[in-house]
């Protein structure tokens, strides 16, 4: 996996007020083993909360960036983490939905696990997709156009961009060789 990503800029997008840390890190140390740069982009260029099945304190990080003052141009690909609180608090935010939709504008790939896909159906992104959440989102993405799978990944390259989505942090492993390997394409 090494060198794939070679000179690849990678946005991770969460809310300050909370990420699932495993959904975050993993994906993070994956695109950096592959010679990738993941960069973190925050509603707030400030802390970010990670937690640990979306109770639990963890660690906190940094922001690299603020979102309003981002752009899908600066980067090659863009991660979703999940949790619940991250995606149900960036899908009130106007300047990380366009944010993301800016990634599918500009055919760049996108990866989201868990229950990152709300943001995605509020950006209007998942209408003739086929993709896979958390159990609970199966209606939101259905109702948006979607076609919803329980498998442990699914890459659907439909619509001039490649949506890689998988279900929770048991399939990580699935999730982050999915989504390098659409990043580096």
């Amino acid at each position: 996996m090494s060198g794939e990503l070679t000179g690849k800029r990678i946005a991770f997008l969460v809310a300050n007020s909370g990420v699932e840390q495993v959904e975050l890190t993993r994906p993070w140390q994956a695109v950096k083993d592959a010679g990738g740069t993941p960069i973190l982009v925050a509603p707030e260029k400030s802390t970010v909360q990670a937690f640990n099945n979306d109770v639990e304190k963890a660690d906190t990080f940094d922001a690299d960036a603020a979102v309003g003052q981002s752009s899908a141009d600066d980067f090659d690909a863009l991660v979703l983490p999940g949790g619940t609180t991250n995606p149900d608090t960036l899908r009130t935010v106007p300047d990380a939905v366009a944010f993301v939709a800016g990634f599918a504008e500009a055919g760049k790939p996108v990866a989201a696990i868990c229950h990152g896909p709300w943001t995605l159906v509020e950006a209007d992104l998942v209408r003739g997709k086929t993709l896979t959440s958390w159990p609970s989102l199966k209606t939101d993405i259905r109702n948006a156009g979607g076609e919803w799978r329980d498998v442990e990944s699914c890459t659907c390259p439909l619509a001039g961009w490649t949506l890689v989505t998988s279900r929770n942090p048991g399939d990580l492993d699935a999730f982050t060789s999915a989504a390098v390997a659409a990043f580096a394409n």
